[in-house]
């Protein structure tokens, strides 16, 4: 069986961290999997016969003292996440399936919810291994990446710095001083102290009235640009076969080119989840590549800046008008070098345009390192507003970017029976 190696580095300041790994065992039917405490052994659970119960193994791997190197080996996997929790272990429970019921930051009752944890995510199958940071749900620890291949070469994400929690609370805070939306809501404490970040579909699911109506104002204003004109066309390419497809907006519906491709107005929600109402998963492959590359637009603020959806684009434009994922740009403002997914279709980018979403990927893949605790560097920024990283390209390598990473992990956490404790 195939295997690949983690060197998972502690930098947090903690010497009490543990790793875990979940997901879904490509050369083993798919099983659900997770990582023995001693880095290497799987552990397939069975199905329980009450929902709730606890793992019968060790699954928490101890990282060594704080500027330590642990290595770990994995198999193939998909909709795989590594987690690392500082100072307490983490409780996963089991359901009938066996479905994994995962830590929850949206849960208040959940046992991990005042805990100290982040992830990142992965999938490595016969192809490649990807990888990358999230933020889609929440910003806590700092993690940062570097993927080694067969010939020695080397991609990097730096992630946040030591301090990016607290820069992303206090730019929330600075945020909602301005427009009073309620981004200061976002931020999680436990006993006063900083503990997460959380996006604003999160944040939702924690409070439904926050930012109701927030995005209604722009939708109504991109209704009408691309309703009024003969001229305000908008152009979409879909970077799949169906390649560039045009859309206008009459009786209050985007119409599109594509027959039987539509669109209603997309609520607040629709926007930060990037999934339910107008943007919900269609199953038809065209009309949800172009929902995808709405989806990101909206969350971007950059329909009434360019027409030409994503080609033409540039990172500049993103975020500009005053009503926007303010939270996706600060997350991207406080990484080291600006990249990481901060909603699920942050990896929509211009054909051979920079990189936003955090992600490595090899076809030959020799060693991941993940560092928890500083990014890259234990240097730690003044605020959120520094001097702009220049934006990473997407990198060439011999293999591809999967496309929209979130949605295929979506369709493999309903594969793998995957559950969140919400």
């Amino acid at each position: 069986m195939a295997t690949l190696n983690f060197a998972l580095k502690n930098n947090t300041g903690s010497n009490t961290v543990y790793a875990y790994i979940t997901g879904q065992a490509l050369d083993n039917n798919n099983a659900l999997f997770l990582l023995r405490s001693d880095g290497k052994t799987p552990y397939y659970p069975t199905s329980p016969s009450s929902t709730g119960t606890n793992l019968s193994a060790d699954c928490a791997i101890p990282l060594g003292a704080s500027g330590s190197t642990t290595t770990i080996t994995i198999p193939h996997l998909a909709g795989a996440r590594l987690w690392f929790a500082r100072d307490r272990k983490l409780t996963f429970y089991l359901n009938p399936g066996p479905a994994l019921v995962e830590p929850s930051v949206s849960n208040p009752s959940d046992a991990n919810y005042n805990l100290v944890w982040s992830f990142c995510e992965f999938t490595w199958n016969n192809y490649q291994l990807y990888a990358n940071l999230s933020y889609v749900d929440f910003v806590s620890m700092p993690i940062a990446m570097t993927l080694t291949n067969g010939a020695g070469a080397t991609q990097t994400v730096k992630g946040l710095p030591a301090n990016g929690l607290d820069l992303v609370c206090n730019a929330l805070r600075e945020q909602n001083n301005k427009d009073k939306a309620g981004w200061d809501k976002l931020i999680i404490q436990h006993n006063g102290v900083n503990l997460r970040a959380v996006s604003p579909n999160t944040g939702r699911t924690l409070n439904n009235s926050l930012f109701n109506g927030y995005y209604e104002g722009y939708v109504n204003q991109v209704w009408s640009y691309y309703a009024n004109s003969t001229n305000n066309t908008l152009t979409v390419n879909t970077q799949a076969a169906a390649g560039d497809v045009t859309a206008k907006v009459a009786s209050d519906i985007l119409y599109f080119s594509v027959p039987g491709i539509s669109y209603t107005k997309p609520s607040t929600g629709d926007i930060f989840s990037n999934s339910s109402g107008s943007f919900a998963v269609s199953g038809n492959g065209t009309k949800d590549a172009i929902t995808a590359r709405l989806a990101a637009a909206f969350n971007r603020s950059t329909l009434l800046i360019n027409g030409s959806q994503p080609n033409g684009e540039k990172v500049s434009n993103y975020y500009k008008n005053s009503v926007t994922n303010h939270y996706s740009r600060i997350c991207h403002s406080v990484n080291i070098d600006t990249r990481g997914y901060a909603f699920p279709y942050d990896d929509v980018a211009p054909n051979n345009g920079p990189d936003q979403s955090g992600s490595v990927f090899d076809g030959n893949p020799k060693l991941l390192t993940v560092t928890i605790g500083g990014g890259s560097s234990n240097s730690a920024k003044q605020s959120a507003i520094e001097e702009d990283a220049t934006p990473v390209q997407q990198p060439v390598e011999n293999a591809k970017k999967p496309s929209h990473f979130h949605e295929l992990r979506s369709f493999v956490d309903k594969l793998s029976h995957r559950k969140s404790n919400t």
